[in-house]
């Protein structure tokens, strides 16, 4: 009999897609079946932030708040949850803070409940004015520990980190192991220590990319853990979350039964495979297995295969090995920052220069230049001296919030979009995403967006996707060989596929 029923949160709607479809789920893919997902019971439904937001505009040409909104009026039962990157908001760059709390006002008011804060540096400073903004206007704070494996990140240090997400109020901690390198025992005994010396509730989130996320699923259970993180069997495994339907049966006559009819797990899984198969199967990642790669070289799956394309695309994939070989050395160089947007990105795209240039550092991004000078926040662990020489020479680093830094921006993003927004809303999508947002905007004030109650089924080829930014460098390279190097190796290509 149950007697602590294990929680369940489903990330269908936005990790599992975003891990697995490049996050091209549509509304109306979700809208059929919203109502089922609504009385399954879960604790709540991630469907919101990540990568969805601007992939929403971007790809789909959808207004992402009327996604939020829809939703909420279709599922009026179940707690909606989103993934908040902190001072990053939902992008790539520190944003003002009058703008995080404008979001989060907005948020609240279109349907959001509980906001999963974290920070890819776990710089509690990147992340205390979005709990702030939560706490005023009335959401509840999920303050996330990014999960991650080096000489310095240790149960103590994780710890720690909790406990001042809760000084700064967070309801709930979560432990985020976006690259599957929790092992069963680690999680286990992070959870416990959590729960002993925190004593707020613990959530576990990881993926299946590692192999063993159904038994650290597990053992987070029996140390407690409050709420695990899965997704449905049809949009589950790989690189997305463990499977729903596994995790509900394995606690089933426990007494951490989770109380989830299978029976309607099994329904919402059918409808699913059929969205998959039909709808999206041109964005499949390929990544449809376990790679113990990740434990090695600690980069996310999906940064993985976008390694490879890379290398492709610079005919270069016999580069491959001396790639996997350079990330953890990139890694270290930088203070061994956890591999999660935007960090990830940063690393996996230097590696590839060092690589490609032949020789390390001889050409270094923009986002490594502004990492050395502290503008992401403070990493993990002192750099490499020699690396930053490299990249910003006598430039005096940042000690402050990177935050303080960055000037108020809802009046300017207000002025410039002038009347193509037609509500706040608009205006934050235009000063979280400009150029994507003005496309959109475009588009519908042309009448040439889609009801959003209508599926985006995609053609059997490929459309053309805009060209992403480039690696922007410092200097001006003398070598046509950099610049093409340079003008190929997109440090934000594949960051849809990543949290």
């Amino acid at each position: 009999m149950s007697t602590n029923p294990l929680k369940i949160t489903d990330t269908t709607l936005r990790d599992a897609h975003q891990s697995l479809l490049a996050t091209r789920m549509s509304t109306g893919d979700m809208l059929p079946v919203a109502e089922k997902i609504d009385l399954a019971g879960y604790a709540s439904v991630e469907m919101w932030g990540g990568a969805t937001f601007d992939s929403a505009m971007r790809f789909l040409h959808e207004d992402p708040w009327e996604r939020l909104k829809v939703l909420r009026e279709t599922m009026p039962k179940t707690k909606f949850q989103m993934l908040l990157r902190g001072q990053n908001i939902l992008g790539y760059r520190h944003y003002p803070d009058d703008i995080v709390e404008k979001f989060v006002e907005l948020s609240v008011k279109a349907g959001m409940d509980i906001f999963r804060i974290f920070d890819a540096l776990n710089d509690i400073r990147n992340m205390e004015w979005a709990i702030k903004a939560v706490k005023k206007h009335g959401g509840s704070v999920q303050g996330a520990i990014c999960y991650t494996i080096s000489p310095v990140h240790t149960l103590d240090s994780f710890v720690e980190t909790a406990q001042r997400l809760k000084e700064l109020g967070a309801d709930s901690i979560c432990i985020k192991d976006m690259a599957a390198l929790c092992t069963p025992y680690n999680a286990y005994e992070l959870v416990r220590r959590l729960k002993m010396d925190v004593g707020l509730p613990v959530q576990f989130h990881t993926h299946d990319t590692s192999g063993f996320s159904m038994a650290s699923v597990l053992k987070a259970a029996e140390a407690g853990a409050d709420v695990v993180d899965t997704a449905i069997s049809s949009v589950g495994g790989g690189t997305a979350q463990p499977p729903t339907e596994a995790v509900v049966a394995t606690f089933q006559g426990t007494e951490r039964d989770t109380g989830i009819d299978l029976n309607l797990l099994t329904e919402i899984a059918a409808y699913f495979r059929q969205v998959r198969t039909e709808h999206l199967s041109r964005f499949e990642t390929g990544i449809n297995a376990s790679d113990i790669r990740v434990l090695l070289y600690q980069m996310p799956g999906g940064m993985l295969s976008n390694l490879v394309s890379q290398l492709r695309q610079q005919n270069a994939s016999d580069k491959w090995e001396d790639v996997l070989a350079e990330l953890p050395r990139v890694r270290e160089d930088l203070g061994y920052p956890p591999l999660v947007t935007p960090t990830s990105q940063i690393v996996g795209t230097q590696a590839v220069l060092n690589v490609i240039m032949g020789e390390r550092y001889k050409i270094i991004s923009k986002e490594v230049q502004d990492y050395c000078r502290g503008m992401y926040g403070t990493p993990p662990a002192p750099l490499n001296p020699d690396v930053v020489r490299k990249a910003i020479g006598d430039q005096e680093r940042v000690t402050v919030r990177p935050g303080d830094l960055v000037e108020p921006g809802w009046d300017k993003a207000r002025e410039e979009i002038g009347d193509l927004a037609q509500s706040e809303e608009d205006i934050m999508s235009y000063a979280l995403f400009p150029r994507e947002a003005r496309e959109f905007f475009e588009l519908r004030r042309a009448g040439r967006v889609a009801p959003i109650t209508e599926p985006r089924i995609f053609a059997a080829e490929p459309t053309p996707v805009p060209k992403a930014a480039p690696v922007t460098t410092g200097v001006a390279p003398a070598a046509s060989k950099v610049e093409e190097a340079s003008s190929k190796v997109s440090l934000w290509r594949v960051a849809g596929r990543l949290g």
